[in-house]
This record gives C-alpha cells, structure tokens and sequence, in this order.
C-alpha cells in the first residue's frame, strides 16, 4: 500500500469512526473545558470519558496531522483502551471497536 493511499484509508476511518459515535449518541456538542482538554494523562482518563476524549482529542489531533501532511504515528493502541472501556458494552461499542482496530492495523507503519 502507498503512504497516499493508508493516509487516505487512514482519513476515511477517522469519519467512520466519528460517524459511529454520533450513532450511538456519544456525539457531543459542547466541548468540555479548557482545563479537562489540557489533561497530560492517557486518553484523559481524569478528565474525561473515552468517548469525549475520542472526539475531541484523538480526532482532531489525527486530523491535524493527516492535513498537516505530518508524520504518522507509529503504533496506536487505542483498540486496547476501547476493550477496556467498553468491557461492560460489547454489543453497543462493537462496530466502534472494529473501527478502532482497524484504524490501529492502518496506523502501523509494517501494515
């Protein structure tokens, strides 16, 4: 596969991954505070739900990068923190979480 081609299969994911949490209603449309949006911990466990952290941290910083024409991450993981998070929700977070890990197999540079 050509870098233009996993960045685009990249950015196509980003939308379906947005689009999936506007279906189950996790879609906010109020951003959370300034201070909860500077959280330094993972995924902002102390500031916020997954779900909002997804929204407003990892879509838009990987769609800076994507237009940015920046360097991809090498590795993502954010499949193992959604297995968690939604441990007790399989049924409603699964197409989530299968966009999630398809987004972490685009996102490693040996895919």
């Amino acid at each position: 596969m050509t870098v233009e081609q996993r960045v685009l299969d990249i950015a196509d994911h980003l939308l379906l991954i947005e689009r999936e949490l506007k279906v189950q209603g996790w879609w906010l449309a109020d951003a959370p505070s300034a201070q909860a949006l500077a959280s330094t911990v993972p995924f902002a466990v102390d500031t916020m739900p997954f779900e909002q952290w997804l929204q407003w941290i990892f879509l838009p910083r990987m769609t800076l990068i994507i237009e940015g024409g920046h360097a991809l991450p090498n590795a993502s993981g954010v499949l193992v923190m959604a297995e968690t998070v939604f441990a007790n929700r399989p049924e409603q977070s699964r197409e989530l979480r299968r966009l999630l890990a398809a987004f972490d197999r685009l996102i490693d540079p040996s895919a």
